[in-house]
């Protein structure tokens, strides 16, 4: 069978990418020496493998930031009902700043937005003013995040 049409061929990676990465989901900025000595691999080798990492789209090093430590008081999920085409409006969705991540679901919403946003006037704005003006937009539903108890990255290699 052909492979689906715009989906990207998943990398099969080796064990050695596999030590690479977790060494990386450990500290981010750990250097490529650091790492080369702790899965026996040279310093240009382990570079030449996060480059290609990074440029195949597997791997993404990133600083994670707080919201709250840099002036963004609310962090929300908005369920999200749609009528029409969900991909056009997840497209829309992303254009928006304030909004993190976005997914097409199967369940009693159709997107889930995660936002963050200063303070209540500026949550209003984000829902009233944008995303239910967005065409095809039929319902939201709003979840605030009382409080964070668990965030990774670090997901196991399979």
């Amino acid at each position: 069978m052909g492979e689906r049409r715009g989906r990207p061929r998943r990398q099969q990676l080796d064990d050695t990418s596999k030590a690479i990465i977790e060494q990386l989901q450990q500290d981010g900025r750990r250097p490529y020496a650091t790492i080369g000595k702790a899965i026996q691999l040279s310093e240009a080798a382990v570079r030449q493998r996060v480059q290609k990492l990074v440029d195949s789209g597997t791997v993404q090093i990133v600083a994670v930031t707080d919201p709250q430590q840099i002036g963004f008081a609310r962090q929300l999920m908005i369920g999200i009902n749609i009528e029409g085409d969900l991909e056009n409006a997840a497209s829309m969705l992303v254009e928006i700043p304030e909004i993190v991540y976005v997914v097409l679901t199967a369940g009693s919403f159709d997107i889930l937005a995660e936002a963050v946003v200063v303070d209540d006037d500026h949550l209003l704005e984000l829902i009233n003013e944008r995303i239910r003006k967005l065409p095809g937009v039929r319902r939201t539903e709003t979840f605030i995040y009382l409080k964070l108890k668990k965030q990774t990255y670090n997901w196991g290699i399979a």
